[in-house]
């Protein structure tokens, strides 16, 4: 993503990537080691993203947006609105009651922090993304200050839906759409009949 928003192209179409990544703890711009409290054997990466340290691992959803925001127009914090809209109404649709907070970008449930971010931009691209916590091991946000908090508590949908098994591939399904609609790529539609 960051060569191809380095070598920009006009005619290249917006693009977003959903994956999960295998154990990594990646530090963005602004990171500071203070916020590594130990690593247990799991890599540590710089990145040129903004936000401080945090964790991805399996059953975590990671979405990477490549968005030409100088043609459409988008500032960072609308862009920042969208992808936390998105995770809110993906939350919702499992029934799962989340918020925001102005000065501490990601989504939250009862003060547990399940959705994070961290953006890009360079020459009129957004790149870097996303991540969701659906269904992960949780441990390795011990061994850091998620997102340079001291004692920020984490949390999964996984823990708030009951017996309900979710999957990230699920997930990405529910959330994608939230985006396709948010960028303005499809009307809304029950999200029930795309899952």
């Amino acid at each position: 993503m960051r060569y191809l928003s380095e070598k920009p192209k006009r005619e290249r179409l917006d693009e977003i990537w959903l994956l999960s990544h295998k154990p990594v703890f990646t530090q963005g711009q602004a990171g500071s080691d203070e916020h590594i409290l130990a690593t247990r054997n799991i890599p540590v990466l710089q990145t040129d993203r903004g936000g401080q340290v945090t964790y991805h691992g399996p059953g975590q959803l990671v979405g990477y947006i490549l968005l030409n925001v100088k043609r459409r127009k988008i500032g960072v914090r609308a862009l920042v609105d969208i992808i936390e809209r998105s995770m809110l109404e993906t939350l919702s649709y499992y029934g799962i009651e989340a918020f925001t907070k102005p000065k501490a970008p990601g989504v939250y449930v009862k003060n547990a922090k399940i959705g994070a971010l961290g953006l890009r931009i360079k020459n009129g691209w957004s790149y870097h993304g996303f991540s969701l916590n659906v269904d992960m091991d949780l441990a390795p946000f011990g061994y850091i200050n998620p997102c340079g908090f001291e004692g920020l508590a984490v949390t999964q949908i996984a823990d708030h839906v009951g017996e309900v098994e979710v999957s990230t591939r699920e997930v990405s399904g529910v959330l994608s759409n939230s985006l396709l609609v948010e960028l303005g790529y499809k009307e809304q539609y029950d999200l029930l009949e795309s899952s």
